[in-house]
C-alpha cells in the first residue's frame, strides 16, 4: 500500500478536517494536505524522479516536511531522510550513497550541503521561492500503485561505529507497524494530534501514518523541537495531544511538569523508546503525569514493532511483579515473532540472557546495496538486532545491553545496565553511564560516568557503597568519573562509544 492513498482517502472523507498545524496555527486542512502533495508529485515526476528513485530531505523539522514525504509518495518515490543535525559532508555521504536525484532542504541546515552535492544532483530550498512554485504543478493524478516489496524510506543507521547503513524500509514493513500500532500500542481518533518534537527523519515521523489513517491534526512545534514548556502549553491547548519521545526527553518534561505544578493535562500518549529507560526515571513519571505512557521497542530493521508495553501495565502497581514488567520493554508486537539465541544461533531457555533475534513481515529485506551487512544482520529468516535481552515466563522482554557493550571483567559478563539502574536509585545521582576499560588482569573494568546533583554532591565512596547495597560485588565500577553531562546524539541516547574514546586516550 503506498501511504499516500491514505492521504487521499481521508481527504475525500473529510477534506475540511484540519491537518497540519504549526504550533496552534492551521496550514492545511486535509483537502490542502493531499493537493500540495499531489501537486509536488507532479513536479518531482517532470523533473524526472520516476517510481523508485530517491528523494533526500535534509530540514530542520516543520509542517512542510510531511507534505514533501507524501509529494515524494505519491509520485512512487523513496525517501531519504535525513537527521538534520548531521556535519554537511556526512549528509553529502548519505545523498551520494543513496544515490538520490534531488535534495529538499531547509537554509538552516542545508546552505553548506549545496557545494559539496556531486554534479547532477540538484538541491531546492523549502525556504525559497521556487519550493513555493513546485505546488503550482499540474498534480500527478491518482498516488503511484506499488509493490508491496517497494522501498518507500531509505532510514541511515547513527553510524556511531562508522559509515551509518541504509536500511531499506518497504511498503510492507510502514503498513504492518501501522496495523501493529493500531493493535498493540495506542487508538488513534480524529480529534486527536500527534506533535513532532523528536526529529521527523527518524521514529517520530515514523508515526504520522496512523495518525493520516484517521484524519486526526499533525502539530510541528513552533520552536521545531522539543522545549518542555512549549509542549505542556501546546498540550494544554489543543488537546488529545499524542507524541514518540525519547527517554531523556521524557524526563526532562516530566521534571518540568513537576517543578511547574503541572500534570501534563492535554497529552493523551507518550510514546517512549530508542533508548533506555530506567525504572525510577518511569516510576517518578507516572506519578507525575499519570497513565500516558506506552513504552515500545524497535529499530530501523524493524520499525518501531518489536515489542511494546501497553498504558496499563506501564501504570500498574498492583500486579506481584509490577517492577520487573515495568523495568522490561514489554511483549512482542503481534507481526513479529522474538528469540533470545547464543552466538551459535542456539535458542536459549526462559530467563537466560542472549542475543534478541526477530523474525516477521515488519523487519526490513536488507540494508542498501550492502550485503555483506545484510549477511551478517539478517541470518536464517531472523533479524539479529545486536541487543541482549532475557524473555521471562510471562513473555515479557527486558533489554540488558548491546552485545557491543556488555563488560566481561575475569570470565563474567556485566551489564552496564544493571549497574546504572542500582546507582540512579541514589537520590543524588541524575544520569549515569557505565562502560568497560582494558583491564591488564581481568580483561576489562567498569568504569561509571556520573552526573550528580551540584546541590546535593556526592562521592565515589558513598557510591562504591551504595552499590555493594544492591549488585554484586564484581559487578560494582572500578573507577569513577564525575561529568556536568553525557555526551548523547540528538535523539538523547548516551554516546557510550566517546566515553570510551575518552578512556582509551586516558591511559596512552
Amino acid at each position: 500500500m503506498n501511504p499516500a492513498e491514505w492521504l487521499e482517502r481521508t481527504a475525500r472523507l473529510v477534506p475540511d478536517a484540519p491537518a497540519l498545524l504549526a504550533g496552534e496555527r492551521l496550514t492545511a486542512d486535509y483537502r490542502t494536505f493531499a493537493a500540495r502533495a499531489a501537486h509536488l508529485a507532479g513536479a518531482l515526476a517532470a523533473r524526472g524522479v520516476r517510481p523508485g528513485d530517491r528523494v533526500a530531505v535534509f530540514m530542520t523539522n516543520r509542517v512542510e516536511y510531511l507534505e514533501i514525504l507524501y509529494g515524494i509518495w505519491w509520485a512512487g518515490g523513496a525517501a531519504v531522510p535525513i537527521n538534520a543535525k548531521l556535519h554537511p559532508r556526512e549528509a553529502a555521504w548519505i545523498v551520494e550513497n543513496a544515490e538520490a536525484r534531488l535534495v529538499l532542504l531547509s537554509d538552516d541546515v542545508g546552505a553548506e550541503l549545496r557545494p559539496l552535492l556531486a554534479a547532477g544532483v540538484a538541491a531546492v530550498s523549502v525556504d525559497g521561492p521556487y519550493f513555493a512554485a513546485l505546488f503550482e504543478a499540474a498534480p500527478f493524478g491518482a498516488p503511484m500503485a506499488l509493490d508491496p516489496d517497494a522501498m518507500l524510506w531509505l532510514f541511515y543507521t547513527s553510524g556511531t561505529t562508522g559509515r551509518p547503513k541504509g536500511v531499506m524500509i518497504t511498503a510492507r514493513s510502514i503498513e504492518l507497524m501501522t496495523l501493529a500500532y493500531f493493535a498493540d500500542v495506542d487508538a488513534v481518533a480524529a480529534g486527536d494530534a500527534i506533535l513532532y518534537a523528536a526529529p521527523m527523519s527518524h521514529g517520530a515521523g515514523l508515526y504520522n501514518f496512523m495518525h493520516v489513517i484517521r484524519g486526526a491534526r499533525h502539530v510541528v512545534p513552533e520552536s521545531g523541537g522539543f522545549d518542555p514548556d512549549e509542549i505542556l502549553d501546546l498540550a494544554a491547548r489543543l488537546r488529545d495531544v499524542s507524541m514518540f519521545a525519547a527517554p531523556t526527553m521524557v524526563k526532562r518534561l516530566v521534571e518540568r511538569a513537576a517543578a511547574s505544578g503541572r500534570n501534563g493535562d492535554g497529552l493523551k500518549t507518550l510514546v517512549y523508546g530508542g533508548g533506555p529507560m530506567y525504572l525510577a526515571d518511569i516510576v517518578e513519571a507516572v506519578a507525575v503525569m499519570g497513565p500516558r505512557f506506552v513504552q515500545i521497542y524497535g529499530q530501523g530493521e524493524c520499525p518501531m514493532c518489536i515489542t511494546a508495553l501497553p498504558r496499563e501495565i506501564v501504570a500498574d502497581r498492583t500486579h506481584p511483579r509490577w517492577r520487573e514488567r515495568l523495568a522490561s520493554v514489554g511483549r512482542a508486537q503481534t507481526c513479529v515473532r522474538l528469540r533470545i539465541a547464543d552466538a551459535e544461533g542456539r535458542e536459549l531457555a526462559q530467563g537466560e540472557i542472549g542475543e534478541i533475534l526477530v523474525r516477521g513481515l515488519p523487519v526490513m529485506p536488507g540494508y542498501w546495496r550492502d550485503p555483506a551487512a545484510s549477511a551478517e544482520t539478517l541470518k536464517g529468516g531472523w533479524l539479529w538486532t545486536g541487543d541482549m535481552g532475557a524473555i521471562d515466563a510471562d513473555g515479557f522482554l527486558t533489554l540488558h545491553d548491546r552485545s557491543k557493550d556488555v563488560v566481561i571483567s575475569g570470565g563474567s559478563n556485566i551489564y552496564p545496565r544493571e549497574v546504572e539502574e542500582a546507582l540512579l536509585l541514589h537520590d543524588c545521582v541524575r544520569e549515569v553511564a557505565v562502560v568497560g576499560r582494558r583491564h591488564a588482569e581481568w580483561g576489562e573494568e567498569v568504569v561509571a560516568f556520573v552526573v550528580v546533583d551540584p546541590a546535593r554532591p556526592v562521592g565515589a565512596a558513598e557510591l562504591d557503597a551504595h552499590c555493594l547495597d544492591h549488585i554484586a560485588r564484581f559487578k560494582r565500577p572500578k573507577a569513577w568519573r564525575f561529568v556536568d553531562e553525557l555526551p548523547k546524539n540528538n535523539y538523547g541516547k548516551v554516546l557510550k562509544t566517546a566515553l570510551r574514546d575518552r578512556l582509551e586516550k586516558e591511559d596512552t
